[in-house]
């Protein structure tokens, strides 16, 4: 039915006018506030309730739900908090810029006893007429535990009067707490009917509320159900007799109510008692991230000021005071170079504008820059300390000829692993000296097959200004591979053997390829590969009567000979650019 009319106790259509269209940047800012507001009356209601049990009465769990209705296009977020009597709703609701929760701060203070940690959010009093961003029309309807009446309060946009009214409609009767209705304009109707597009908004703006919000959510779940059986002679059948039927499996969409955010900010609690674990599901969760944070810092600074900083990570540092202010405080809080840097920030300190999206500089903010900065050094220093090492893969050729002429860093020597002379202290020191005593003379008796190509310098690269870059090539061998030791025999019984003398060179080459060089001539590489051939093949399957016995690349020029040239000396006989 009709109510008393009441008018503002203000120029309320200017006011609205400038919150409407002035105070906030985005639109979707409303739910943030109106959670904002449900959370407080939770709060509320959770104080009052340690001197007065009865407040809680049978009104359920401390919680916040947010439907959306497409059907009807509305939106109502319902909380189980403190609730408003009509005096309460003409007084805050009636009255813009009417800070309930200021009021309530001062109660607080007077009474030491209900504690300070209180954890409240409003601060302006503007926040709950955010609705009128998207709403045409908001309905509030209300009960307090200290009122048997619920009451609710109507109004709508551009309007400078309200309307409250008891409510008499069992259906809609609350047991406790506040709900609000809102009826969307029709051109926002599209942006914030979706459930994902609402879960996402909480998750943004108020997944760190300390109490629960449920939203309205489309899900899916596979059920079993029997069908019958279509029957082949289904006109054979006798009547009467029952049908058979199959059991199968489909899925099956249905609505239910789901938890969008994180019942309590991990910042908030003992870092002595939160588990590294613990901290990297809270990254993950937090920053969208599927990866586990390379370090974190938890610290409280003074004012209250709690924080969690994680790396590494790519994006703007996430301030958030469990009510979403704003992602974009570079330089503020920041420096730039710190920009990888990802967590969280929480004061009831911060000095916010009215829309509570911009910082404003103070005392605090400066404390808070230069402590954050300096924990920031502090977890990247303990990274470079930590007990995992960094480890550098030197796998290019460059690398060799760079750590062979380094030779140290901080006093400390490099050392090749593969090289002769590495002691790790677990080998048998007896048979590592009798396998060098059984093949120094090997060594040294290839070096000389080798000559001056083991101290012979390659030019890097296809720029002659890199032939500076040189370093000492040191052959090794394996003892224990086949070759070497047919080698070892030859230089000990044939020394002159040039078969011998022809599998050093190649053995030589084929290690350069191995270790990313350019052999000096791929030409002769590949004549000599094609004599290791032809002596391998050595005519094992026949030859054709009449057939030429000659070697493969001695140079005799004959018909159906191969002969391998620099890529540079290729080209086509009758090519008309050339002749």
């Amino acid at each position: 039915g009709s109510g008393e009319k009441f008018e503002y106790q203000a120029e309320v259509s200017r006011l609205l006018d400038l919150i409407v269209h002035s105070l906030y940047s985005h639109k979707e800012v409303f739910l943030r506030e109106l959670v904002s507001n449900a959370s407080d009356a939770l709060d509320k209601l959770r104080f009052l309730s340690v001197t007065e049990p009865a407040l809680f009465g049978d009104g359920g769990d401390l919680e916040i739900r947010i439907k959306p209705d497409p059907d009807n296009g509305t939106i109502t977020i319902t909380d189980t908090g403190i609730g408003m009597t009509k005096e309460e709703l003409i007084d805050c609701l009636g009255t813009i810029a009417q800070i309930g929760t200021s009021k309530f701060l001062k109660a607080l203070k007077e009474n030491k006893d209900l504690g300070a940690d209180n954890g409240l959010i409003g601060q302006f009093g503007v926040g709950f007429y955010s609705a009128f961003l998207v709403a045409e029309k908001v309905v509030v309807s209300t009960k307090s535990p200290k009122s048997d009446k619920q009451y609710v309060w109507e109004s709508v946009a551009d309007s400078s009067s309200y309307v409250i009214r008891e409510e008499t409609d069992p259906e809609n009767f609350l047991r406790r707490g506040t709900q609000i209705t809102l009826y969307l304009r029709e051109d926002d109707k599209y942006k914030f009917l979706e459930s994902t597009r609402i879960k996402n908004l909480v998750k943004n703006y108020s997944q760190f509320v300390g109490f629960p919000i449920y939203t309205w959510q489309e899900k899916s779940r596979t059920i079993e159900v029997e069908e019958e059986e279509p029957s082949k002679e289904e006109e054979e059948e006798k009547e009467g007799e029952p049908k058979k039927t199959k059991k199968t499996t489909k899925t099956e969409k249905y609505w239910d109510w789901e938890l969008a955010n994180e019942t309590k900010p991990l910042w908030m609690r003992n870092s002595k008692e939160v588990s590294k674990e613990e901290y990297n599901e809270f990254y993950k969760k937090a920053f969208n991230e599927f990866l586990d944070p390379l370090a974190h810092t938890h610290f409280t600074t003074e004012g209250e000021v709690e924080s969690i900083l994680y790396s590494p990570g790519m994006g703007p540092l996430n301030n958030e005071d469990r009510v979403f202010i704003s992602d974009d405080f570079d330089g503020e809080l920041f420096p730039r170079y710190l920009s990888f840097v990802k967590g969280i920030v929480d004061s009831n300190d911060l000095p916010l504008n009215v829309s509570r999206e911009i910082l404003q500089e103070s005392r605090i903010v400066r404390i808070m820059r230069k402590r954050l900065i300096r924990k920031t050094f502090d977890m990247i220093q303990e990274i470079s300390e930590s007990e995992n090492k960094e480890v550098l893969y030197l796998v290019e050729p460059i690398d060799e000829v760079a750590i062979q002429n380094l030779q140290t860093y901080k006093e400390k020597k490099f050392v090749d692993i593969s090289k002769e002379d590495l002691e790790l202290g677990d080998e048998d020191e007896v048979k590592e000296r009798e396998a060098k005593q059984e093949f120094n003379l090997l060594c040294d008796w290839m070096k000389q097959q080798l000559g001056d190509k083991v101290a012979k310098a390659q030019a890097l690269g296809d720029t002659s200004s890199l032939e500076f870059m040189r370093g000492r090539r040191i052959l090794e061998i394996n003892p224990d591979h086949p070759i070497i030791k047919d080698l070892n025999a030859a230089c000990k019984n044939a020394p002159e053997s040039s078969e011998a003398t022809r599998v050093v060179d190649l053995l030589y080459d084929t290690a350069i390829i191995s270790s990313g060089f350019t052999p000096d001539s791929p030409a002769e590489l590949g004549n000599k590969i094609y004599e290791m051939m032809a002596m391998a093949v050595g005519g094992r399957w026949g030859r054709v009567e009449g057939e030429e016995s000659s070697s493969v690349g001695e140079g005799d020029e004959k018909d159906g000979e191969a002969e391998v040239v620099e890529p540079s000396e290729v080209r086509a006989e009758s090519d008309p650019w050339q002749d």
